[in-house]
């Protein structure tokens, strides 16, 4: 599953399911692909290279008008900070006038955009949507008492080595610990929550430093060995220990508790290492840059398939909540991607960081119908 963070997509879903499934994206923040300008259809449809996009009314988007459709103003402004091809004109003017108001911000959508209806290239408008969130844990500075799982800045020498050292590889042999040597960022309690933090790509930790005191902070992606990522889940169930279809997160903790001694071959089934860089905390409301290269906004911000959608482009989500089942219609950004989410109508949900947000994104499989908004008057802009 997810990646660019390496991974995209119910991230802890990938940690379990099945082992030919790449992780979400590891979330780097790369500059949005140059994407080939859409080739326009009789009827106004726009076919671009993974999705074809169907013009329709306002009135075709469920829900539209109960949307408090100014709360992803925050995510437009910061989208617009690195527009889409065909974004530029508008969003230099929702810099400075997107209204504050829901009616007022309503209006604003309804009179600059164009709704179209997003298809899989041979014609479905059904899809997928799943979850991600921003993990928290707690740490230390220095090894000692229940914190012996470091996370690692890049080593030195990861450009010259491709593939570089697999997991095992890096647990095991004198030179790759070497190159390890002095990278520690912090160090978890939890085998587990480390590799949570990997498959997210990003995450919050309450370091705890020498001196006592705890600071909050932000580690984004900034790198990986470069090795295929395996599913634990998928290795459980291969080996026999689950059955398939029943590899859930809290049971691959039951298993890691009665079996401490295998953990570790356990994790080094997955080959997969990501690194990551410490960033300050500068505002707890938003999350970690995604691959349009800007912050995302909770509950405002998803992952696409950049084939099918520009990053930067609103998009109308119908889709249900997957604790209640209650109807999840909503303005966002795509402003993310991830290696599991590929195809027209997909989509990875950012639920922000908290416990809530770990429930939620961890059981969210829902069907899922998006349109996109694109500017009126610039159908030919890639």
């Amino acid at each position: 599953m997810r990646g660019r963070r390496p991974f995209a997509a119910a991230a802890i879903l990938g940690l379990l399911a099945g082992c030919a499934t790449a992780p979400p994206p590891a979330k780097a923040p790369p500059a949005p692909p140059a994407a080939a300008a859409p080739i326009v259809e009789s009827g106004g449809a726009l076919r671009r290279p993974g999705a074809r996009w169907v013009p329709v009314g306002w009135n075709d988007l469920p829900g539209f008008s109960d949307d408090r459709v100014a709360e992803a103003g925050p995510a437009l402004r910061a989208g617009c900070a690195r527009p889409a091809p065909g974004w530029e004109k508008l969003c230099a003017r929702a810099l400075r006038e997107f209204p504050a108001g829901d009616e007022e911000a309503r209006r604003w959508l309804l009179a600059e955009l164009q709704p179209y209806r997003v298809e899989s290239l041979d014609g479905s408008a059904e899809g997928l949507a799943t979850g991600y969130y921003e993990p928290t844990f707690d740490a230390a500075r220095r090894a000692g008492g229940a914190f012996r799982v470091p996370l690692y800045a890049p080593p030195a020498d990861l450009a010259t080595r491709k593939p570089y050292w697999t997991r095992q590889q890096l647990d095991t042999l004198p030179e790759a610990r070497a190159a390890l040597r002095g990278r520690e960022i912090a160090l978890l309690a939890d085998p587990l929550d480390a590799l949570v933090l990997q498959i997210q790509g990003s995450g919050r930790l309450r370091i705890t430093e020498p001196d006592g005191r705890v600071r909050n902070v932000r580690l984004s992606f900034a790198g990986t060995n470069e090795q295929p990522y395996r599913s634990v889940g998928g290795w459980l169930i291969e080996k026999g220990e689950l059955r398939p279809g029943a590899a859930s997160w809290p049971q691959i903790k039951a298993w890691a508790q009665k079996n401490p001694g295998r953990v570790q071959e356990m994790l080094w089934a997955n080959p997969r290492v990501v690194f990551f860089r410490e960033e300050a905390l500068a505002d707890p409301a938003q999350g970690p840059r995604g691959a349009q290269g800007v912050p995302l906004t909770p509950g405002r911000s998803i992952a696409v398939d950049p084939r099918s959608i520009p990053y930067g482009t609103p998009v109308w989500l119908d889709t249900t909540e997957p604790l209640s089942a209650k109807p999840l219609r909503r303005l966002v950004l795509a402003q993310d991607t991830g290696s599991a989410i590929t195809g027209a109508v997909r989509a990875d949900y950012f639920w922000g960081a908290g416990s809530e947000a770990e429930t939620q994104a961890g059981r969210m499989k829902q069907p899922l119908r998006m349109w996109v908004l694109w500017p009126r008057g610039v159908v030919g802009a890639p």
